[in-house]
């Protein structure tokens, strides 16, 4: 009997650590001890993995077993280090070939059985081993076609531990593992079509030039108005996504544990709405024990959709200030930070009052304007100076409501020009970091993408009357922007800056 050493990872938000698993099989009282900073679910892989090597028919070691995990100053958490610990225990004991099990990377739950069980967060996992230079990375069978869309991975599906030590004992190689060839969406193109919304022509722009850029869209009106209905087609006018953020996505999505079976990329952008009861900790990410990523970050490269805006706490709404300029949240606990990405177009919807009756009604609204300013007074003016457009909606009128339907735009036309405006975005913009034009950064903003003095006209009235910040100012030039590569024009004019200056104070059109 000796040491045994493999690796495993340990997940840091949406970051994967190589961890070492040392096993030693020695003398002294028969038991398991486990160190290295292990959570409660990491501290039961004990019992586990004796009952998954017992029904294995493998002998457990009548012996003093120690197993260490470094670096031991890293908190682990989870049960995907179970295959690690078995493998490494196997080594110790004589069972397996020592030299076998140092440089695979081994991810799995175990069932009592043997049996290997999926788990959440093997795509950055197997990122994280990537990291490293070329890795052989075993995983659960079921967990396979997510591993396998890391490039330059030799990917090892295994359904249970019997099939494993079979393996290690035989000396092959690593079988070849063939990935679908398409992976299959995790989140389907939506069912519904914009043509759905009859009327709201301003609003219908607003959302258009909103996919186009990447812009945050406030809508205020009376209920019935669309603004849900607005809200929700807007995923079907946004192109699908790039691999490296459908990888990032993803990603997220695995460590959340919401990837649907049998579907390992997300290629489409994600469109998340959280009811208004939620906490901060659920929109921004928190956990006690492991810190698990919010609604901001789920919405990560799609839509974060907040219906009824003002009934959430403004606590949880002035939550969004910082991931909105950063595209990033950092949840700082007592064990740690732990940042994920939150790159999120977000969408507000709000009735004017409480009661959210029209005046003109038989029972016209009774709110007073103390009321009314209370109830929209819920979205502070910092988280309203980062929203790109304010647009204030009616009713449809009843020759709207009865007008053929076959002439409203559908999805599938102003996906296309949404589509060519990001197409003309990306090629202004092919040699920075960025994709999109509310991404752009001040700096580069003002150094090279700034309008003509013409253009900028409306803006620097706006800055001598004190009505526009310099965050207002900003966004007010990447809306330019975007309207200019809508309208397929160079650079914006004077039209667009107007028009996006407009947008941004909400002042009706």
């Amino acid at each position: 009997m000796a040491v045994a050493r493999t690796r495993s990872v340990a997940l840091i938000g949406v970051a994967g650590r190589t961890v070492e698993v040392e096993a030693d099989v020695g003398g002294g009282l028969a038991g398991i001890h486990l160190i290295g900073l292990p959570d409660t679910a990491l501290s039961e892989a004990r019992e586990r993995v004796r009952s998954a090597m017992v029904n294995s028919r493998y002998p457990w070691p009548d012996a003093r077993i120690t197993v260490s995990l470094f670096p031991a100053s890293l908190p682990k958490r989870g049960s995907q280090f179970d295959l690690a610990i078995a493998v490494a225990i196997l080594g110790a004991a004589g069972l397996v070939p020592v030299g076998r099990v140092a440089e695979p990377y081994f991810l799995g739950e175990l069932g009592l059985d043997g049996r290997l069980r999926p788990v959440r967060g093997i795509l950055p996992s197997v990122m994280g081993a990537a990291k490293q230079g070329e890795a052989v990375v075993v995983v659960p069978a079921a967990n396979a076609a997510e591993a396998a869309l890391v490039p330059d991975v030799k990917v090892v599906p295994v359904n249970d531990l019997r099939e494993l030590v079979e393996w290690l004992r035989s000396g092959e190689d690593p079988p070849d593992y063939q990935p679908p060839d398409e992976p299959v969406c995790a989140v389907e193109r939506p069912a519904v079509d914009l043509s759905d919304v009859v009327g709201q022509p301003m609003a219908r722009k607003a959302l258009e030039v909103a996919a186009a850029g990447g812009h945050n869209l406030w809508m205020l009106g009376p209920p019935g108005c669309g603004k849900t209905l607005l809200a929700e087609r807007l995923p079907t006018l946004l192109p699908d996504l790039e691999l490296d953020h459908a990888l990032e996505v993803t990603a997220i999505h695995s460590v959340a544990g919401v990837l649907p079976p049998n579907s390992p990329m997300t290629s489409r952008p994600p469109f998340v709405s959280p009811h208004h009861t939620a906490t901060a900790a659920a929109i921004v990410g928190g956990g006690s024990q492991t810190v698990r990523p919010g609604a901001v970050s789920l919405a990560h490269r799609g839509v974060l959709f907040m219906d009824e805006a003002p009934e959430f706490a403004r606590p949880v709404l002035d939550a969004l200030r910082q991931p909105l300029e950063s595209g990033i949240v950092t949840v700082s606990r007592a064990a740690g930070s732990v940042t994920f990405p939150a790159r999120f177009m977000l969408i507000l919807a709000a009735n004017p009052c409480p009661c959210a009756q029209q005046q003109d009604q038989a029972e016209p609204c009774q709110c007073s304007p103390n009321a009314r300013r209370r109830y929209l007074g819920r979205l502070s003016g910092p988280l309203l100076d980062r929203v790109d457009m304010k647009v204030t909606m009616a009713r449809s009128s009843r020759r709207e409501l009865m007008a053929d339907r076959q002439f409203v735009e559908p999805s599938r036309t102003v996906a296309e020009r949404v589509l060519l405006a990001r197409e003309r975005a990306r090629k202004r913009l092919s040699d920075t970091p960025w994709r999109t034009n509310a991404e752009i950064s001040s700096a580069a903003l003002h150094a090279t993408y700034r309008p003509s003095a013409a253009a900028m006209k409306p803006m620097t009235a706006a800055i001598d009357a004190g009505t526009i910040s310099a965050r207002g100012l900003d966004r007010v030039l990447r809306l330019a922007w975007t309207l200019a590569d809508l309208a397929e024009k160079p650079t914006p004019d004077i039209d667009d800056t107007a028009t996006a200056l407009a947008l941004w104070m909400g002042v009706p059109m």
